[in-house]
């Protein structure tokens, strides 16, 4: 299979570049203009609960995400292939990589009407980081002076002292040192402008969310576990303006009724096809699929605050669990050849992205090494005999029943333990438990990129005290080894920082890397001009009926 690459971390050099020359800020990028079509027709598409109210910076999982993409915008978006492209951002400039100064378009607004200035961002970032208000995705703002303060626990510190207001368009940003992505960051939803009233009560804004993006919530659009209503915004003018008469998720307690939506054409775009039709799905739907590589993986997060696994007897009992999978069986068998065996913690479609990191023997199927990995941490900590080892998925989206089994059938034949999949009804359910760290086995986790980089997949996850650490792993040495590649002087530099870095994952395990993802979907014969993002999300405002 052959990976394109989407993604360029970037440099000093390429800060200067995006300074001087500002990035496009109006029409679709690199040929994402829809070609024709109907545009009055509303597109049926199919999502999940999200986990919590949205708030941009409280948000980190897809259901919830996918929407807030789409009801604001921020300083830059990133076009189809992952790059970024001016939003609200009239420039961007920043020569030292550690200092920088943002102006904000002029006569920018909220759907109430509620002007966009620097202050809105300033304040915005400052809501996200400051503890008391315990945003889940805050850890994004970790590279900004000030945030340290702001955010320990227990502070009281509600501003970081990296941001200052100039005046009602400008504001300068200071960072703690220089950072090779920091710009390309600022498309992720955690950085998008959210309006006062957001800060005054961030749970009933996060029910009626008012943003700026290329669409708005409807009048009552939010029907919690049935349907979420979107319409274009007509005030939006930006780079993904809707071609489309708006976009209503329904909300499937499993992928398989979806499918059968989909192909009754009760369903516009279904974003992934279930396991359970990866065989006949091309023959089912025709030309009107998809099979593309995107920055996406899939892993089993193993909690470390599980006294089972915590220790030097939990890292070698993480190594036996993921040396016992065999990984190149189950993409075959189960996806029908449609995934790749990982062998990091990324995504091969990044730049940077390396097959032959040190460790990754950890993540090849060796029968012989898994069973003597168990027996040292035996000798160490004895199992349980009677304790079983739980697999949780959420039964409701991405069809991961099939390989779960598939898994824990390996895992009993190979280190004779007992085994079990543990289902969750759905994806909020289950990641509430995660959040709260209430989880009493394993989870299946993944991740789907904020922005293209390579450290997008290892700080926000694996980082101390990070919003998407499920597993509590805590490595100071690894910490300060992302904390280098950011400050490195050039994208290959940052490259083999991110890597190297990999090198104390692939011996951890925090989580256990499995496969990397594919976009496979589909969609009705009563849309066109459908297409995925560099990210594997539909492109929906593109999305036209016939």
């Amino acid at each position: 299979m052959r990976f394109s690459r989407t993604s360029k971390a970037l440099g000093m050099v390429a800060i200067a570049a995006l300074a001087l020359t500002g990035c496009g800020a109006s029409g679709a990028a690199n040929g994402s203009g829809s070609t024709g079509g109907d545009t009055s027709k509303v597109i049926l598409a199919d999502g999940s609960e999200p986990q919590r109210p949205l708030m941009p910076a409280d948000t980190n999982e897809v259901g919830g995400g996918k929407v807030i993409d789409m009801i604001f915008a921020g300083l830059v978006s990133y076009d189809p292939s992952g790059k970024a492209v001016n939003e609200l951002a009239e420039s961007i400039e920043g020569k030292d990589g550690q200092h920088f100064t943002i102006k904000v378009k002029k006569d920018q607004k909220f759907t109430n009407g509620e002007a966009i200035t620097a202050k809105t961002f300033v304040d915005s970032w400052n809501f996200g980081a400051a503890a008391k208000n315990a945003q889940l995705s805050g850890g994004f703002f970790e590279s900004i002076k000030g945030y340290d303060e702001a955010s320990k626990e227990g502070s009281t510190v509600e501003t970081m002292s990296g941001l200052k207001v100039v005046d009602d368009h400008t504001f300068t940003v200071e960072l703690k040192q220089p950072e090779s992505d920091w710009p390309l960051r600022l498309g992720y939803t955690a950085f998008v402008p959210v309006p006062s009233g957001a800060l005054k009560d961030p749970k009933g804004f996060g029910e009626k969310p008012v943003g700026n993006g290329p669409y708005k919530l409807a009048d009552g659009g939010w029907q919690h576990n049935v349907q979420i209503q979107l319409v274009p915004n007509p005030d939006y003018s930006g780079p993904r303006k809707a071609k489309n008469a708006g976009v209503t998720f329904k909300i499937y307690q499993n992928d398989d009724s979806a499918y059968q939506d989909l192909m009754s054409n009760n369903l516009d775009i279904l974003q992934t096809i279930p396991t359970s039709a990866l065989k006949n799905f091309k023959s089912d739907l025709g030309d009107r699929t998809i099979n593309k590589p995107y920055a996406g993986n899939q892993t089993i997060a193993i909690p470390e605050y599980l006294p089972e696994w915590s220790g030097e007897a939990g890292k070698l009992r993480r190594q036996a669990i993921s040396m016992a999978i065999n990984r190149d069986e189950i993409t075959k068998v189960i996806f029908n050849g449609a995934r790749q065996p990982a062998k990091d913690f990324t995504a091969p479609v990044l730049d940077g992205y390396s097959d032959s990191i040190p460790g990754a023997d950890n993540l090849k199927f060796d029968a012989t090494k898994a069973k003597e990995a168990w027996a040292k941490a035996d000798a160490i900590k004895k199992w349980d005999s009677n304790e079983t080892f739980t697999i949780a998925y959420n039964a409701d989206k991405g069809g991961h029943k099939a390989w779960v089994e598939a898994v824990v059938n390996q895992l009993k034949n190979t280190l004779g333990i007992k085994v079990e999949g543990k289902p969750y009804a759905t994806f909020k359910e289950a990641r509430n438990d995660a959040t709260a760290k209430t989880l009493t086995g394993s989870i299946r986790a993944g991740w789907q990129a904020d922005y293209p980089s390579l450290y997008n997949f290892l700080g926000p996850i694996y980082k101390t005290g990070a919003g998407s650490n499920d597993a509590g792993y805590a490595n100071p040495t690894f910490d300060k080894a992302v904390s280098d590649g950011l400050n490195a002087s050039s994208v290959s530099d940052g490259n083999k920082a991110m890597n190297k870095a990999q090198e104390i994952l692939l011996q951890d395990l925090p989580a256990i890397p499995l496969w990397y993802q594919v976009a496979q979907g589909g969609w009705s014969d009563k849309v066109s001009n459908v297409d995925y993002g560099w990210d594997g999300v539909p492109l929906y405002y593109n999305v036209t009926g016939k």
